[in-house]
């Protein structure tokens, strides 16, 4: 196994939020860098600056997720850059708030592609590496919605709750290789997305928190990163969720 700072992190949706904070958590201790996007390409870019005044070899690289024919070359790039990821992860996804009889056939494609057939493709692509190296890393960014479920978000938690799925079926089959799969599921993150929310419904959702406040992108950081280092390789098939108690 190479040296863990010399390997490879490959963060989907790395472009900003929780992605971004988790791009810079692993710049931090030098690993290789690469920013997966769509076409955030400034705050790719921005982010990227951000990792490598931290010292750390970095590379951007744009992909739709639900495009399996730009993920192949958004593979053949990395290999031809000897940037194969030994650890991934599948941070890259979008929320849909909305009840369920309002949701349109187009939405719940759109939603299903990127959140869950973009982690399966990146799984399926990258795996190989993984398992011939005797040594990986598979992280998915899921939710709290996926472990309890939130009203108007059906499709959203829907997802979530087939990522978690995913992860621990997916851990036990890849298990003898070496490769763990885990899953971090948090609860209300201080993000983009919590824009569609105003200060008055903020407030009343950070007081049914028993921490009292949202968290911090860094905190969810901070476990994707634990759960990629060599020591923890005795952890796998977890759905951990940061939630500050909410959901225990």
């Amino acid at each position: 196994m190479k040296p863990f700072k010399e390997m490879t992190v490959l963060i989907t949706g790395g472009s900003r939020g929780i992605g971004a904070a988790i791009a810079q958590r692993f710049a931090a201790e030098g690993l290789n860098i690469v920013i997966h996007y769509r076409e955030s390409h400034e705050a790719a870019n921005e982010t990227a600056r951000a990792c490598m005044r931290l010292g750390a070899n970095v590379m951007t690289i744009s992909a739709d997720l639900r495009s399996k024919e730009q993920l192949i070359r958004m593979k053949e790039k990395l290999e031809a850059h000897d940037r194969l990821p030994d650890i991934l992860v599948n941070n890259g996804g979008i929320s849909h708030y909305g009840m369920l009889m309002d949701v349109t056939e187009q939405e719940w494609d759109d939603v299903m592609a990127v959140n869950l057939k973009g982690m399966f493709l990146c799984s399926q692509l990258f795996m190989p590496h993984m398992i011939a190296s005797r040594f990986g890393r598979i992280i998915n960014v899921s939710s709290i919605w996926g472990m309890s479920g939130a009203s108007c978000e059906v499709l959203y938690s829907t997802t979530k709750g087939g990522m978690n799925a995913f992860t621990k079926a997916l851990a036990k089959e890849i298990a003898p290789s070496g490769v763990t799969v885990n899953a971090v599921a948090p609860g209300a993150v201080d993000t983009m997305m919590m824009s569609g929310f105003n200060e008055e419904e903020k407030a009343a959702l950070e007081q049914e928190i028993p921490l009292g406040r949202f968290g911090q992108p860094d905190e969810v950081a901070s476990l994707v990163y634990f759960l990629s280092l060599p020591e923890s390789s005795y952890i796998t098939g977890q759905v951990i969720s940061p939630n500050g108690g909410w959901h225990t």
